[in-house]
């Protein structure tokens, strides 16, 4: 049986281990690296590096979009003080999620998702209804799910620790950083 494509939005390579092990089951999937939030650019580079030696450790591809610091600060702009899962936290998803959805378009995918809501941090409702209404504009199928539940989050941190995976200690927004 032929499986789907999904192109999967990677915020680091320790919460997409899970992920990519369930969505493999049912799809095609590929990477795709966009996080113009993760701050400082050293630490970019070192989640992007890792994300891609995972991604050639497991024979999976991945695609890296564009560190646009700029365009990300310029969204948040006004809410650098909001509590960690508020408001600034809703814009950042959609960011990422409309770059991937707009990526996996152009690539043809028919599915799109993100590692996101593997995180005990953020919050899968609102990344599944952004998701969905992503989708909904860009004509592909978004997955919704909350990948933190049935251990979800524990699984990847067992995985990431056999792999042998820095985990960072804060999301990567310099507004969270030290939260």
């Amino acid at each position: 049986m032929e499986k789907s494509k999904l192109l999967l939005h990677v915020c680091c390579a320790p919460c997409s281990t899970h992920v990519i092990d369930l969505l493999r089951r049912e799809h095609e999937v590929e990477a795709f690296f966009y996080n113009p939030n993760i701050h400082p650019g050293e630490e970019y580079r070192e989640r992007m590096a890792e994300s891609k030696r995972y991604c050639r450790k497991i024979d999976g591809r991945f695609h890296l979009g564009e560190y646009d610091v700029g365009n990300w600060l310029r969204r948040v702009k006004g809410h650098e003080g909001d509590e960690e899962g508020g408001e600034r936290c809703r814009i950042c998803y959609r960011v990422r999620l409309e770059e991937t959805a707009r990526k996996a378009k152009e690539m043809r995918f028919e599915f799109f998702a993100t590692t996101l809501s593997v995180s005990p941090h953020k919050k899968a409702e609102i990344i599944n209804e952004l998701g969905a209404e992503l989708g909904e504009k860009h004509g592909l199928r978004f997955c919704e799910a909350d990948f933190k539940k049935k251990d979800g989050f524990k699984r990847s941190a067992a995985m990431s620790r056999e792999h042998g995976m820095r985990r960072q200690s804060y999301c990567g927004c310099v507004f969270s950083r030290g939260v």
